[in-house]
């Protein structure tokens, strides 16, 4: 699905300011990114507009991101939209456990810029563009929080 401009649409979920930010710095040339602190706005989003990817966080308030997971793969609307959890948590039983749950991807915060776009471009089965397309070459070597 793409938006009338195009671009794929990806929904990022987190309940840090600061990290939606970077993901819409990141992705928002490239791609039509939707933002929201909370759960229950995800799934209002899901269920007016078509995502073709989602990005989440796994500790929240509301739901935590294994929770707003296991309602997004009970709708079968939306069941099939990739997943990748964007998180600090790297112990091993916790990507283990993503995977379990049904994630199709894992990025460890802080990540660097071009790890996600590889991620996001991986799951969405597209090229990586050049720098100059989606002028990321200044974001490309930092880390984001």
């Amino acid at each position: 699905m793409h938006t009338p401009g195009g671009k794929k649409v990806i929904l990022a979920v987190d309940d840090i300011p600061a990290n939606l930010i970077a993901i819409q710095d990141i992705l928002g040339t490239m791609f039509d990114v939707r933002l929201t602190k909370q759960g229950d706005q995800a799934l209002g989003l899901l269920k007016r507009e078509k995502v073709d990817l989602v990005l989440l966080d796994i500790e929240m308030p509301e739901y935590n991101g294994f929770e707003l997971l296991q309602l997004i793969r009970k709708n079968p609307e939306h069941a099939q939209v990739p997943v990748i959890f964007v998180t600090t948590h790297a112990t091993p039983s916790f990507v283990k456990r993503a995977v379990n749950a049904g994630v199709e991807g894992y990025v460890i915060k802080p990540f660097k810029p071009s790890l996600l776009v590889q991620k996001v471009l991986e799951q969405l089965g597209m090229d990586a563009p050049t720098a100059h397309q989606n002028n990321t070459s200044n974001l490309l070597s930092r880390e984001i929080p």
